[in-house]
């Protein structure tokens, strides 16, 4: 498959609207038809995955050596972006997918990229187990804590939240490090997803019910030294480019929210004056504010892409831009949640039937919560404003 028919440069607007170009088939003829079905708004969409996969979508941040399309986070940001417009669901199974490989991409060795990466092309989904019901949104203290058994580890942990519990083929597991009892001090596993060990209860949500969603525990589960990542955790632990694909995913469910809007304020006539509802004024200025907004948002998503590609070209950390990130998800988020509160309140009456504006109304919701929270991450920003120590590990009382 050719994607970079146009040089590479990030800073071209032909070049992401060509990637776009390229990728919207698939999301058109595979992913748009089974978010329209409303019996599959809690079937996995793993045939989306598979078919993201076999054109090397799914590994799009990945060097070609492991498989990949090599277009960094400026890619991820238009994948998740086109599939977010059509099924939040498949978005954020996408974006943390592409966040857990990447992972093992920049701080895992050749043994664990050639035996991880290299079945992504085949359709192997990945995905990250990180929150804990007893911490909560504090996803940087794990009680849980894995065992050394000579060259074996032996994790008992139960995670919450988890995307695509059940349905990965690894997960990049977080706990606190064997033998330490600092909460500061973390690892990661890579775990084979098939282990018997592992139990998933995804949960009946309000929205993105195709993302299976939920608790996911791992009983004596062994993993071997071999599948130890050999990184420094706070550096995983901020999850900034996982982070930044999700942002594209809710940037894409402003963008559908507004797309199918502009469809029903076109096609909808009041026969009494013989207007469409585009005729109203109201309308068109709710509809205005939507898509300034989003162009705002759009262009900070591709200028933090660009930025964290430039970091990755030069083998630096991504963590100076993790609280950036994280100020971005705040406005992903919850301009996600005003543009579908928007389609809610120009659709009138229709937008409460089942369909395309009660599911984005629905599903826009699921970002203020996620990781980190919205009142969570406001508060990490707001200590960053004025100085103060974020004091993330305090030693139980």
């Amino acid at each position: 498959m050719s994607v970079a028919v146009i040089e590479k440069n990030k800073y071209s607007r032909a070049y992401i609207e060509e990637i776009r170009e390229i990728v919207r088939p698939i999301i058109e003829n595979v992913a748009k038809p089974f978010a329209a079905i409303p019996e599959n708004e809690e079937k996995f969409p793993r045939e989306i995955l598979q078919a993201l996969a076999k054109e090397g979508w799914s590994s799009v941040t990945l060097p070609e050596k492991w498989g990949g399309l090599d277009l960094g986070y400026v890619g991820l940001s238009v994948v998740a972006e086109e599939l977010g417009k059509v099924d939040a669901s498949t978005g954020l199974v996408y974006a943390m997918h592409v966040g857990a490989a990447q992972v093992i991409n920049i701080f895992g060795n050749d043994d664990q990229k050639k035996r991880w990466l290299l079945p992504i092309r085949e359709g192997s989904i990945g995905t990250f187990a990180v929150s804990e019901k007893a911490t909560g949104g504090h996803v940087w203290y794990n009680v849980s804590q894995a065992v050394q058994d000579g060259d074996d580890y032996i994790l008992n942990l139960e995670k919450s939240f988890t995307t695509s519990g059940g349905q990965s083929d690894f997960y990049v597991v977080q706990t606190r490090t064997a033998g330490s009892e600092d909460p500061s001090d973390h690892s990661f596993f890579i775990v084979d997803g098939h282990d018997e060990g592992i139990t998933s209860k995804p949960w009946k949500a309000l929205g993105v019910k195709g993302n299976c969603s939920g608790p996911l525990k791992l009983e004596n589960v062994i993993v071997n030294r071999r599948d130890l990542v050999p990184a420094p955790a706070l550096d995983i632990l901020h999850g900034t480019g996982a982070v930044l694909g999700l942002n594209g995913v809710w940037l894409g469910v402003a963008q559908g929210a507004l797309d199918a809007t502009l469809d029903y304020v076109s096609k909808t006539v009041h026969q009494d004056f013989n207007k469409s509802l585009a005729n109203y004024q109201v309308i068109r200025q709710k509809l205005a504010e939507v898509k300034i907004r989003i162009s705002g948002l759009r262009a900070w998503q591709y200028d933090l892409a660009r930025q964290l590609d430039e970091l990755r070209e030069s083998n630096q950390s991504l963590i100076s831009y993790a609280t950036e990130v994280t100020e971005h998800k705040v406005q992903a988020t919850e301009l996600a949640d005003y543009a579908a509160r928007i389609a809610m309140d120009v659709a009138g009456g229709y937008g409460y039937i089942e369909g395309v504006f009660e599911r984005l109304y629905r599903d826009a919701r699921g970002g203020i919560p996620m990781a980190p929270s919205n009142n969570i991450a406001r508060d990490q920003i707001g200590k960053s404003l004025v100085g103060l120590p974020l004091e993330l590990f305090e030693e139980g009382k």
